[in-house]
C-alpha cells in the first residue's frame, strides 16, 4: 500500500524543491535598485491619497455583487449552449427560468438603483 504513494512523494519533494529553488534564484539573481517611484503604493496610476483604512460606499458592493451574479450566469450558461441540442426542452425551461429570475433581479436592482454610482 505504502509503495503506490511514493510517486505522489516524489512529485511533492521535485515541486518543493523548484518553488524553493526559484524563490531563491529570484533573491539571488534580480538586481536591486530601489527608487522612490518603486516603494510608492500602487492604486491604478493615481498617487494615494488619505488613510488606508477608509470605508467605502455600499454602492461599491452592490456593483460588485451585481458583477459577481451575472458572471456566475455566463459561466452556467456557455456549458449549456454548447450541449443544449442534446439535452431537449426540460433543461430549456430549467435555464429560460434561471435567465427570468436572474433578469428580474436586474430589474429590481436597476429601479432600486443599484446600478448608478455617485
Amino acid at each position: 500500500m505504502s509503495g503506490s504513494y511514493i510517486p505522489l512523494l516524489i512529485l511533492f519533494g521535485v515541486s518543493l524543491v523548484n518553488a524553493l529553488g526559484m524563490a531563491v534564484a529570484s533573491q539571488i539573481l534580480s538586481p536591486r535598485r530601489s527608487t522612490p517611484q518603486k516603494s510608492m503604493a500602487y492604486e491604478s496610476g493615481m498617487i494615494p491619497l488619505g488613510d488606508a483604512r477608509l470605508r467605502f460606499s455600499v454602492k461599491f458592493y452592490m456593483v460588485a455583487i451585481g458583477f459577481i451574479v451575472f458572471d456566475l450566469e455566463t459561466i452556467f450558461l456557455i456549458p449549456w449552449a454548447v450541449e443544449m441540442r442534446e439535452l431537449g426542452w426540460g433543461p430549456f425551461v430549467a435555464v429560460s427560468i434561471f435567465v427570468a429570475v436572474l433578469a428580474l433581479g436586474l430589474v429590481y436592482e436597476w429601479k432600486k438603483g443599484g446600478l448608478e454610482w455617485d
